[in-house]
């Protein structure tokens, strides 16, 4: 297929775009600097230039393909609401070409911050109406519009070494939080756990979705390994940086954490059992525990 990658150049769709071609696909990535065009194309992939606020070249991009996977979102999380919203567009305008035909678009979402179902987050649990995880109810509203969508959703620590360096998703800030701070700390009684998934397991999973997804699935981007909970991996900071580590209150924990206090007092059991049941889909890179030890400290 011939596939338009948004954010093509990013630290989750850098991969994809990697993962599609080894497997015989075309990829054209969407990217906003020359700086992220040069990289692309080093990759072997073709460049469209442009951003998430161009929605004519986001449907140009979408039209011309044969399929769409959207990695791409703007990574400020203290504005997370306005950024949120002009994913939800971005997603309904290349969604809107798509109306009629048999093109797959397989968007991106997380598991964190997801209802439980008897103690877990599955594939069956389901954004809430009011929740500001708007990538997930722009793909539930394309799915009951005809449009062959799907969605992974991330697990909170995404992880994997790269070029510069050990990089990640929320699990790597709180590491390099407690570098700085010289404490690592976690809320309460620290029970609360987060998945991780490598980058390169990931990026299999979004080529997955989309050649055999269905529509209206939900996929879960979690590893087989056991979670940790937040004191756990508070710890294991603590002892690999040699630094003091502290349970913190509700109140203490915003000068700490700041804007992540909401995220980092969440829950996270997700499970992948459908995932992997219905897509093949077998994590098989290294924990997130062992990535930790080798590119971190």
């Amino acid at each position: 297929m011939k596939v338009f990658v948004t954010g093509a150049s990013g630290f989750v769709g850098s991969e994809v775009v990697k993962e599609l071609l080894v497997n015989g696909h075309q990829v054209v990535g969407l990217a906003r600097s020359e700086e992220s065009a040069k990289s692309i194309r080093e990759a072997g992939a073709e460049v469209l230039m442009g951003d998430l606020d161009n929605l004519d070249i986001l449907q140009k991009g979408a039209r011309e393909a044969d399929g769409v996977i959207h990695t791409a979102f703007i990574h400020d999380f203290s504005d997370y609401q306005t950024n949120a919203l002009k994913d939800q567009k971005a997603i309904e305008a290349m969604g809107e070409v798509l109306k009629g035909t048999d093109k797959s678009i397989v968007v991106t979402g997380g598991t964190l911050g997801l209802p439980l179902i008897d103690g877990k987050i599955t594939e069956d649990s389901k954004a809430p109406a009011e929740s500001i995880r708007f990538s997930e109810k722009a793909f539930a509203d394309l799915s009951q519009s005809g449009v062959r969508a799907s969605i992974v959703r991330l697990s909170p620590s995404v992880y994997g070494n790269s070029e510069s360096g050990f990089k990640g998703g929320f699990g790597v800030m709180l590491a390099e939080l407690a570098k700085a701070k010289g404490l690592a700390a976690y809320i309460g009684e620290g029970n609360n756990v987060w998945p991780a998934v490598h980058r390169v397991d990931a990026a299999k999973l979004f080529r997955l979705a989309l050649e055999k997804g269905e529509t209206g699935a939900r996929y879960n981007a979690v590893s087989n390994d056991k979670p940790l909970s937040m004191k756990e991996f508070a710890e294991l900071i603590g002892e690999k940086l040699n630094i003091p580590v502290k349970s913190l209150s509700i109140e203490e924990a915003p000068e700490y954490f700041t804007w992540m206090t909401y995220f980092v007092q969440e829950n996270c059991p997700a499970t992948n059992l459908q995932t992997r049941e219905k897509l093949g889909w077998n994590p098989s890179e290294k924990s997130f525990v062992e990535e930790l030890n080798q590119y971190f400290f």
